[in-house]
């Protein structure tokens, strides 16, 4: 991103009011058709598209550009200490740092990375070196973006399911984290297959992401929408495809009805594939074929990027998978939001020492080039080693 940080830092505009009437934002879905069956829609007044409209498309547009993804680093602390733990570091703020300063500093990383989602820790932390991590991704060419959910909680009433919560107060820390210099926000929620689900969790996670996406925009961050799929389960393929099929629709629906704006969302969905245990596993190829189906009958081509997560799949096959997506055109830029698949590997050569950075680092650049040409559909897959190779998958993963 070429626009210095200090122009990023520039106040908010006044914020348009809502319509009387209309000033308490309900939460529940139910209560959405509760005031359209009450209002007649000539007294409805739809708010004015949010002051940021040209730069979210603007930045929207930057992070889906040819070739490039998005670096997903935004582990809470707790799960960065899992990821220390496993090469047999102590999760302190200083372990922390140097392993998000290795990432953020690797030479020519904007060549393959477009963003990177930080967690609120790394967006006002500043390198070993001394330099704010947000400066050093805008000198990559990298646009900076901040984790805004605050976790899965149990859904009650629901068959064993979770919500995701962090609307409270978002709209303040939405405009902090502007001023701060990021200009995306990403929120995650999950579906879980074997635990239905039920008609209240999708509407749930639907809704959740939909007042989200709105409060973001209005204070200019670009949001990702993320309704994961969990990969739990034997399920097969065509029963992964039936459920985000009604979950794509429902969290489009609650966009709309929140009059979010479309070209200044990215999209961060789960690709469809078997459940983990599932006996049959599929090939890019088909996941591809199911993938690319979904998106066309669910996905308005006004969407700019279309930003895939892992979701505990091995870093080759993600990569595999992304490029069996792009041996076609489509009408949407068909890319990567990566964590483990990008760093798994890079962060077991690193093992915690500083004589390992630069292996460490090239071994990261591998893994962005790779998920690069994937999105240009150019992938060979030459070259891989066996580590690439391992599955990351979690039974019920949490972070």
């Amino acid at each position: 991103m070429a626009t210095s940080t200090a122009t990023m830092l520039k106040a908010s505009p006044v914020k348009s009011d809502w319509v009387k009437g209309q000033s308490i934002l309900l939460r529940q879905p139910s209560s959405v058709s509760a005031i359209r069956s009450n209002v007649t829609p000539s007294s409805l007044t739809v708010r004015a598209a949010s002051s940021y409209a040209d730069e979210l498309i603007k930045t929207a547009k930057t992070i889906a550009s040819p070739g490039r993804g998005i670096l997903a680093m935004d582990e809470s602390n707790a799960t960065c200490g899992k990821r220390l733990a496993s090469i047999g570091l102590e999760n302190t703020e200083a372990n922390r740092q140097a392993y998000r300063t290795l990432l953020v500093s690797a030479p020519g990383l904007g060549q393959y990375i477009s963003g990177a989602i930080l967690f609120e820790e790394t967006l006002y932390q500043s390198t070993t070196d001394g330099k704010k991590m947000v400066d050093v991704l805008v000198e990559q060419n990298i646009v900076p973006g901040i984790k805004v959910d605050k976790g899965l909680v149990p859904l009650t009433g629901s068959n064993d399911e979770s919500w995701c919560q962090g609307l409270d107060g978002l709209a303040s820390r939405t405009a902090a984290y502007y001023q701060q210099g990021a200009r995306f926000a990403k929120w995650r929620t999950v579906v879980s297959i074997p635990n239905g689900p039920s008609a209240l969790a999708v509407k749930e996670a639907a809704w959740g992401l939909a007042r989200y996406a709105a409060i973001s925009q209005d204070s200019g961050l670009v949001p990702i929408v993320e309704p994961e799929i969990m990969l739990d389960g034997e399920h097969n393929i065509d029963r992964t495809y039936d459920v985000a099929e009604k979950v794509w629709a429902e969290v489009f629906f609650y966009l709309a009805q929140n009059n979010v704006m479309f070209e200044g969302i990215l999209l961060k969905p789960s690709m469809v594939t078997p459940g983990a245990e599932a006996k049959d596993r599929a090939t890019p190829e088909q996941v591809a074929s199911y993938t690319l189906k979904l998106l066309r009958n669910r996905i308005p081509p006004a969407v700019p990027g279309i930003m895939f997560l892992s979701g505990g799949q091995s870093e080759l096959e993600a990569t595999l998978n992304l490029n069996a997506m792009n041996q076609a055109p489509n009408p949407w830029h068909v890319s990567f939001s990566y964590a483990r698949a990008l760093q798994n590997t890079c962060l077991k050569t690193w093992g915690g020492r500083e004589e390992n950075v630069k292996a460490a680092q090239d071994t990261l650049l591998a893994r962005a080039k790779a998920n690069s040409s994937a999105q240009l559909g150019k992938y060979t897959g030459e070259g891989e080693s066996e580590d690439a190779k391992e599955g990351m998958f979690v039974k019920g993963y949490t972070y």
